[in-house]
């Protein structure tokens, strides 16, 4: 690959080589080949190589169990050649109106939907996501990562807009709960109350909150990072998928970037589909899947529960 970084001997993240374009090139669905309407089978557990705006119209509508949605920000960002140019808010309200109200036509009347952003789009994500579907919630998570500013308070949290079709809607609270240390353990008739006494240590499984503090980002050191300037972990995408998605269901990314959601869908027995306009991180996501086929681990979580940060 031309402009190849030279990384230290332990740096995991994952690459590409001209060889996987040539592997895993061929799997994916493009778009010039669309010529009529998809059925879900055409497109369930495939990546799809293509801008949005030309892919969203062969889609099969109410076809999604759960849509999963992390556009561009409102940034100037460059995704290896695809830039992103920071506007008005007025003019990004335009721009998610573009795509929002046609895109949200393929869940299912009982689908629920996931948006992303940062504190600067936030309100304009709001907006338009409770213009078509009833809002639950807004889960704020804690991305502590990136260097801090001399003349402003650090950016290190970000926004996900929970939102359903109907109040007909799949939540499974206990897939979610988290496993945390209990350090001042009660007892009731010399027995645990409410905590487990284990080999690890004592513990409690609590129910989630709306924030959440345990995700660490990718970074070298994980077999997930990648390149992608905005990778979600794994680990964030997976708690969405378990708590509003049950097993086999479809889970559906416009915007995969490096495949995130696949991967997780792939992991936790869902169905997935994605569009991706760029094709290194197309083929960046098959070579995932791909891995994850000798490898189902998701970081921070395991044996059905999430652990804190670290642990």
């Amino acid at each position: 690959m031309k402009n190849e970084k030279v990384r230290a001997s332990r740096n995991r993240t994952l690459t590409l080589t001209d060889e996987d374009f040539d592997k895993f090139g061929p799997l994916l669905l493009n778009k010039t080949s669309f010529t009529k309407k998809l059925s879900i089978d055409e497109i369930q557990n495939k990546i799809i190589n293509g801008d949005l705006f030309e892919v969203m119209d062969f889609l099969p509508e109410k076809s999604v169990d759960l849509m999963i949605i992390d556009p561009p920000y409102n940034l100037s960002k460059n995704f290896n050649g695809f830039k992103f140019e920071k506007r008005t808010s007025d003019s990004y309200l335009d721009y998610l109106e573009s795509w929002f109200p046609k895109i949200i036509k393929l869940l299912k009347d009982n689908g629920s939907l996931y948006i992303c952003g940062d504190w600067k789009c936030s309100s304009e994500l709001y907006q338009v996501v409770s213009k078509y579907l009833i809002v639950r919630n807004r889960i704020t998570w804690q991305r502590e990562k990136g260097r801090g500013s001399s003349n402003n308070w650090k950016n290190c949290t970000e926004d996900i807009w929970f939102a359903t079709k109907s109040d007909d809607y799949y939540f499974d609270v206990d897939a979610v709960k988290q496993k945390k240390k209990i350090f001042a353990p009660y007892k009731e008739n010399g027995k645990p109350k409410d905590w487990v006494e284990s080999e690890d240590g004592n513990y409690r499984l609590t129910y989630p909150s709306n924030f959440w503090d345990d995700i660490s980002i990718p970074f070298w050191s994980m077999p997930e990072n990648t390149d992608h300037p905005t990778q979600k972990p794994e680990k964030l995408i997976a708690k969405l998928i378990l708590a509003s998605s049950s097993p086999s269901a479809f889970v559906f990314d416009p915007f995969l970037g490096s495949g995130t959601t696949a991967v997780a869908a792939y992991k936790l027995n869902r169905n997935y589909c994605g569009i991706e306009i760029n094709e290194e991180y197309s083929v960046l996501a098959q070579k995932r899947l791909w891995l994850a086929q000798d490898n189902k681990a998701i970081q921070g979580y395991e044996n059905g529960i999430f652990k804190a940060r670290n642990e």
